[in-house]
């Protein structure tokens, strides 16, 4: 007999597109335009071929569960650098953990940090509505209540955790944010960590912060939760950020990512993967060990989202809500009906995306907060993108 919760994992997003899109043909002047995956199309360093070719005798090896200790170190590094921590805050050894992409640990962390039961209750999990599908099925699959907090304009795209009530926190074991939001954008800002750091200390819960798109921004990098977490003083209590190279580095399908925070949940992680995980190869840690080191390619890679935002504002004006966000790669587009519109587009113009309704879910009064929308990734070149973006406004 099959586990009953996978009957619950019934609407994945990229399904629920599947099966709005599949029966119809693609229209349009010429050949489909895909915006709808978040999967960079930039071209990868060059030094990923090399690192990988250098280091290829080691495919007949075992990888470690917790990566290479070089790996490890460039991460520890690397996250000093960007957030200005004090030499020594993050230990390589036991605050970091190598992934096979940052999905693997998001997903995982919910066996890890639901119990059976907390305060008396059924365990709950919090997270954003629009939200990354791997949180809900991650909560569904602990058996978890999901509780998702609509994050909208009015909240500035980040869920409003001050309407959550006292009791709803005492059950709370997990609470999943992403700065830079997925759709929107927007960053969470320090204050706002630091609350929610505390609020995870005062209620012994884990806050989990996906940071994988804070590479990619318009202007000023994003504030990170280990940056709060030093303001605060102490140590990485009850605290995970989960990092990428799939979108910093455009190598998403080298699927290397890593978590690092509190070294308890540390040690819990490799006691987990060591039964179930999947520890990338160490040709793969080579080369993600030589990309954490390298900022000049991430640098190029910002550069060349911001071209194409530009290109957002220049063919979008002021329509559908337009807006240049602060971070990610995504536009959230106000379209009144978003499967009615990807429909549309998809039959008229041959552009692929996906309706923002299929990231969110109906609140307590039956609202959608992303059923108006439709997220576009512009992950495609600059003349790809330009052609999607002019279908676009034509055909809406």
């Amino acid at each position: 007999m099959l586990n009953p919760r996978l009957a619950e994992l019934n609407d994945y997003p990229f399904q629920r597109l599947r099966d709005l899109l599949d029966g119809h043909a693609p229209g349009g002047p010429g050949p489909a335009i895909a915006l709808s995956l978040g999967e960079p199309q930039h071209p990868y360093p060059d030094l990923v071929g090399e690192v990988l070719h250098d280091n290829r005798f080691l495919y007949g090896k075992y990888p470690p569960v917790n990566g290479t200790p070089e790996l490890r170190r460039a991460i520890a590094d690397w996250l000093g650098r960007r957030y200005g921590l004090d030499a020594g805050r993050i230990d390589p050894d036991a605050n970091v953990m190598p992934l096979s992409g940052t999905r693997e640990g998001l997903f995982m962390l919910a066996q890890i940090a639901v119990p059976r039961r907390k305060s008396g209750g059924r365990p709950i999990v919090q997270l954003p509505s629009p939200y990354y599908a791997c949180y809900l099925g991650a909560a569904r699959m602990a058996d978890a209540e999901p509780l998702l907090l609509a994050a909208t304009g009015e909240t500035g795209n980040m869920p409003d955790f001050d309407l959550v009530a006292a009791d709803t926190w005492a059950r709370t074991a997990l609470v999943y944010l992403c700065s830079p939001a997925n759709p929107q954008g927007n960053f969470a800002p320090l204050d706002l960590l630091e609350r929610l750091i505390e609020r995870a200390r005062e209620f012994d819960f884990v806050l989990a912060v996906d940071e994988c798109y804070a590479e990619i921004y318009a202007r000023t990098p994003p504030p990170g939760a280990l940056q709060a977490a030093a303001r605060l003083g102490g140590g990485l209590d009850n605290l995970l950020v989960f990092h990428s190279l799939s979108k910093r580095s455009s190598v998403p399908g080298l699927r290397s990512g890593f978590v690092a925070g509190d070294a308890r949940l540390i040690a819990e992680y490799h006691k987990l993967r060591g039964f179930g995980g999947a520890p990338s190869p160490l040709p793969v840690s080579a080369a993600a060990t030589a990309l954490w080191n390298d900022e000049a390619h991430v640098e190029a890679n910002r550069a060349l989202y911001r071209a194409k935002f530009d290109l957002g504002a220049e063919i979008l004006g002021d329509r559908f809500g337009f807006t240049r966000p602060e971070g990610g790669f995504f536009l959230w587009l106000d379209v009144d009906d978003g499967e009615r519109a990807a429909l549309k587009l998809w039959r008229e113009a041959g552009v692929r995306v996906l309706p923002g309704g299929y990231l969110a879910r109906p609140d307590g009064h039956g609202r959608n907060p992303g059923a108006a929308y439709i997220r576009l990734a512009l992950v495609q070149d600059e003349a790809t993108t330009a052609e999607a973006l002019t279908r676009v406004a034509a055909t809406l």
